[in-house]
């Protein structure tokens, strides 16, 4: 990171290093008894730092606007992950990393080598703007409208640290997408599941987003309406703005679990929401509203004003001539793909569930300086996307990532399997995700048919879909039942989520609760007689409506309720002793 020389750098800098030694004596004040649990959470909360369900321990999330970090950054989160936090890491969904098992008196030092860096955990948690999504190909696909990551960073600079935003009804979320020139339906960021949902369009030559409002996951899935056909891109964020108004008078603070703007949508309804939005938004222009940026810190969301050069390749691994390959050809085909810049590449890294180590992390960082342009970019499959890598180095750069374990073919395909942590560090998950993650991965890696290869598996250890698993074409999330006076961990499975032959984003259909240990074969079950009785080109959506839930029900009844039992039911995957719920106080790890 440059040395902070201008007004602006140190100001904000000055700024940074304050707070977390006011957040350090709070700390203080709390492990001493001066301040109660409940006076401590929203402090905690607001820099990103949440309680697990193991105590005195706690899972710190760090903050990447449009999910873009530098090689220096991603090497000091190896560093952070390796002194702290057991040597591990977590992508997740909305483009953070986050770390478990931090004691709490660690964490200021923590969030000083964060802030070394340009990086934040500031409001990645709580009733508050949360991390400012966007496309990871921004910039570097051949067909996008335009690039839109840094109209993602001035949107999420705009609103931190702001009193509108410091303490809302609930989470606040906004995503951007570039578009597609061909498709006008494309939107990969998937806006419908959003608070906002920005989608880029040009009219009549101008930049501009089609903004939606109202989406959001979590039991009770809603979709984004439409509040704008085209809004100019000098006024995103006086129209942004005047969304957060409506949702802080009008969020419900009194129910927790009708707090999101999509209850607002639905109790009151799309035109009273468009008009009151309106109001508050004609009153901005008239008197005045929060400013758009004209800058963004070092560092924030990968900003470099001095942009690193492109690597040459000279410290990639020397190879001799390569001999046939299927496992490179496929990797080839499934994690590579050119950029708009004549000669370069995309290249997406596999990361299994999210989870990397500190020594993955600094290779990552190496190969971004070596081989591309020393940045990363995040995926919302957990997934991690270097760029600018010359076509002429990609068999050694699929070496270099072989050297860290992280050259496995089939990223956005069946087996690569979006998870959240779940009961692993969760308060308010019922089951371990992952591990279901894992041995549904063991069923479907030998499925190798185009129409199997193409769908997704999502899968979340509670209602609350922070591993998004309403849109996935397979999605599961946790529950429990009790058999015979036992509790026995379940999943409620889900089919044909995702997007329709239109490109419009559909939620799955509720089939019906599964024991855990036999989700894998209900997975099975559905993709066998899928590939046996699908028509010509139909997707698998259009083949889960064709034979209706009830159809479903019955050829997975005798798994949810199994006739004879086997004392592994009784086990969650991962787990070698008998399920027991438990839960704590929910704090919301989406």
């Amino acid at each position: 990171m440059p040395d902070l020389q201008s007004p602006f750098e140190t100001a904000y800098d000055q700024t940074v290093r304050t707070e977390i030694e006011r957040f350090r004596g709070n700390i203080a004040d709390f492990q001493s008894g001066g301040m109660t649990d409940d006076e401590f959470r929203g402090l905690r909360l607001r820099f990103g730092t949440y309680g697990q369900r193991q105590p005195g321990v706690q899972m710190i999330r760090t903050k990447f606007p449009g999910g873009v970090i530098t090689s220096r950054q991603t090497r000091q989160l190896g560093r952070i992950a390796d002194d702290f936090c057991g040597g591990r890491g977590h992508v997740t969904t909305r483009q953070n990393m986050q770390f478990h098992f931090v004691p709490l008196a660690d964490i200021p030092e923590i969030l000083h080598l964060l802030a070394d860096e340009g990086m934040t955990t500031r409001e990645a948690c709580f009733n508050t703007v949360r991390n400012v999504t966007a496309s990871p190909d921004a910039g570097l696909r051949r067909d996008e409208i335009f690039d839109v990551i840094p109209y993602a960073r001035t949107v999420a600079f705009a609103f931190m640290r702001k009193a509108l935003t410091d303490s809302m009804p609930r989470k606040f979320k906004i995503s951007f997408d570039g578009g597609s020139m061909h498709d006008p339906h494309s939107d990969a960021m998937l806006g419908g599941i959003h608070d906002v949902g920005l989608l880029a369009r040009i009219h009549d030559g101008r930049k501009g987003f089609r903004v939606a409002v109202g989406g959001g996951l979590g039991p009770l899935p809603v979709e984004a309406q439409v509040l704008d056909e085209f809004l100019p891109v000098e006024r995103l964020v006086n129209r942004i703005e005047a969304v957060l108004r409506v949702f802080n008078k009008y969020g419900n603070r009194k129910n927790r679990n009708k707090a999101r703007l999509k209850f607002v949508l639905r109790e009151r309804g799309f035109a009273w929401l468009k008009e009151t939005i309106e109001n508050e938004y004609a009153d901005i222009l008239a008197n005045g509203g929060l400013p758009s940026p004209e800058q963004v810190p070092e560092g924030f969301g990968g900003y470099q004003s001095h942009p690193a050069p492109l690597g040459s390749g000279d410290l990639l691994p020397v190879l001799g001539s390569r001999r046939n390959d299927p496992h490179y050809d496929r990797w080839l085909e499934t994690n590579v793909e050119e950029q708009k810049q004549t000669g370069y590449a995309m290249v997406r890294v596999r990361i299994d569930q999210g989870n990397l180590t500190g020594e993955q992390m600094r290779g990552l960082a190496d190969l971004a300086e070596t081989a591309g342009d020393s940045l990363l970019r995040i995926t919302i499959d957990q997934n991690i996307m270097l760029a600018y890598v010359r076509l002429a180095h990609l068999p050694r750069v699929h070496a270099a990532l072989e050297a860290i374990g992280l050259g496995d073919p089939g990223a956005g395909e069946l087996e690569d399997i979006t998870t959240c942590p779940g009961a692993y560090s969760c308060n308010l998950a019922l089951t371990k995700a992952m591990s279901l993650g894992k041995a549904i991965h063991d069923v479907v890696r030998s499925y190798s048919q185009p129409a199997a290869r193409e769908l997704s598996v999502k899968i979340s250890g509670c209602p609350n879909s922070c591993g998004q698993h309403w849109i996935g074409n397979f999605g599961f999330y946790g529950n429990a039942r009790k058999i015979g006076g036992r509790e026995v961990p379940y999943y409620q499975m889900l089919l044909g989520g995702g997007h329709d032959e239109n490109g419009d984003l559909k939620y799955g259909l509720a089939i019906q609760s599964i024991p855990a240990r036999l989700a894998p074969t209900a997975v099975e079950r559905v993709l066998t007689h899928y590939l046996d009785n699908r028509g010509d080109s139909e997707s698998f959506r259009a083949y889960v409506l064709r034979h209706k839930v009830e159809f479903f029900r019955s050829m997975t009844a005798d798994l949810a309720k199994p006739p004879e039992l086997f004392p592994e039911i009784y086990n969650d995957w991962g787990d070698d002793t008998a399920f027991s719920l438990q839960l704590g106080r929910g704090e919301c790890a989406a």
